[in-house]
């Protein structure tokens, strides 16, 4: 295992290192044009290369994009030699709370949990995202802000960490929220009402407070931009977690024009906030992670009262559309991430995936050990009420020999497996406020599907025949056989 990066100009000089990185001189336009070539890049086999334009019409600020696009790239993000490493600790400090005997308590297990999984910031005077400061003259066409598709409603910054803190317990979050540049000092705050983000909003509002302090962090620990995107419990901050995966405490500092903490290791950081009084503004259309554009609605404005920056920093961004792209790679993270702890409450789980196509919130395939006659419906409507799984739409579950993370094997297994009339399970309940199929925003119907083998206790059926399938003795002696024939496969 290596030291994780600090900054995002460490981790891209470890890509230009690994060849990982094309360094891009000839001048390119935010509005459209680095988007189109960034999209053709990550539609590149194993997510294509990484892409630092030095370069871009109007700023002076060179911009990265794709730096977390590939399998590759990403265990050099988490310092680690294969990312099984990373559920790999988590599922070990599970096991050493299952030792202290606390499944006999579930709300033991979590609170011992909260605490391994924790790695609490470390407080420092000023830092590198604070060598430069801007207050009055602060203006946001500083920046290299992409206009991303021809139907979008502007230019978005796309990979914001956005940071706020509860005005009732004083927890942090940091959420990964796009921001519509309105103009030189405002945004839109594309908070969903299930993030926590909202809810600080929310908070603010009905404790009477007009002036909800927020900070933006660009760059940084790529770290700590996963866990801005990952679906943490209210319990774990993004600040601790990230400490968790980089085994070392992220360091903060205190804003210039607030009593935010922000990253003190990042590449630029707009401060501002939010007036919870102020109607709500048009936000939108923006080309979105799957695939379609996602609706102009109403949301907050952000105000920005101060930029602060490294001396040279460096615009950090992605691009979103028809999957697979960047997006997929930090997804499959979380996928990997978070599945021991959901095994930890579902522990017949043995595996799940989440497919490109299903866009995340779309459609999972979950693997299960069955242990009693309609098992699999107690799973999907335990994970329906479990965190952010409760957005998921169409939940597939299968017997524990099928290979979940095999698209085509998957499919397969469960079109031979169902019976429609029996074992589809039809739900309403919340969904991600991307679903344009809802007949509400954010409310829908949902499905589970019971694709596991039946048995003749839960079901009036016949006997379900085994796979076809050959013996491990005679491939092994087939494949000695034909091996320098050129016949067999190798």
């Amino acid at each position: 295992m290596s030291t994780s990066p600090q900054t995002i100009r460490e981790f891209i000089e470890l890509l230009r290192d690994r060849n990982e990185l094309i360094t891009i001189e000839k001048e390119a336009s935010a509005r459209l044009e680095i988007p189109a070539l960034a999209e053709r890049m990550m539609k590149e086999p194993n997510g294509g290369k990484a892409m630092l334009f030095t370069h871009v019409e109007g700023s002076s600020q060179p911009l990265a994009v794709n730096l977390f696009g590939s399998f590759e790239r990403l265990k050099l993000a988490f310092g680690v030699d294969d990312l099984a490493a990373i559920p790999a600790r988590i599922r070990s400090l599970f096991d050493i709370v299952k030792m202290r005997g606390g499944l006999s308590n579930m709300l033991s297990l979590i609170g011992e949990a909260k605490d391994l999984l924790a790695l609490p910031p470390k407080k420092v005077n000023g830092g590198y995202a604070q060598e430069v400061v801007h207050t009055k003259e602060a203006s946001l066409d500083t920046l290299p802000i992409l206009h991303c598709w021809e139907g979008d409603g502007g230019p978005f910054i796309t990979l914001p960490m956005v940071i706020t803190k509860s005005p009732k317990d004083g927890t942090y979050n940091i959420g990964m929220y796009r921001m519509q540049k309105f103009d030189a000092r405002t945004t839109g705050m594309h908070w969903h009402r299930h993030k926590v983000g909202a809810r600080h909003y929310r908070e603010h509002q009905e404790m009477g407070i007009q002036k909800m302090p927020v900070c933006v962090a660009l760059g940084g620990s790529p770290a700590l931009v996963y866990a801005s995107t990952a679906p943490l419990p209210p319990q774990i901050d993004e600040y601790a977690f990230t400490g968790f995966l980089r085994s070392e405490n992220v360091r903060v500092t205190k804003a210039v024009t607030n009593d935010l903490l922000i990253p003190a290791d990042c590449e630029i950081i707009l401060e501002g906030y939010v007036d919870t009084t102020e109607p709500l503004r048009r936000e939108g259309p923006f080309g979105d992670h799957t695939g379609y554009y996602s609706l102009a609605d109403d949301y907050p404005v952000f105000h920005l009262e101060a930029i602060t920056s490294c001396k040279k920093p460096i615009y950090p961004a992605t691009v979103v559309g028809v999957p697979p792209m960047e997006d997929y790679y930090l997804g499959y993270m979380t996928e990997r991430i978070f599945l021991p702890v959901i095994q930890m409450m579902l522990p017949e789980i043995v595996n799940y995936s989440m497919p490109s196509w299903g866009v995340f919130h779309n459609f999972v395939f979950v693997s299960i050990k069955k242990e009693f006659p309609s098992h699999a419906k107690k799973v999907i409507y335990g994970l329906w009420g479990l965190g952010m799984m409760m957005l998921t739409k169409v939940i597939v579950v299968v017997d524990s020999d099928v290979d979940v993370e095999n698209d085509r094997e998957a499919l397969w297994v469960m079109l031979n497996n169902i019976d429609p009339k029996r074992d589809l399970v039809f739900g309403e309940g919340p969904l991600d406020e991307l679903d344009h199929a809802a007949p509400r925003a954010a409310v829908g119907g949902k499905l589970g599907v019971d694709a596991t083998r039946k048995w003749k206790n839960e079901a009036d059926v016949r006997e379900y025949p085994d796979k076809l399938a050959r013996g491990d003795a005679f491939m092994n002696a087939l494949r000695k056989k034909w091996s320098d024939s050129g016949v067999f496969p190798k």
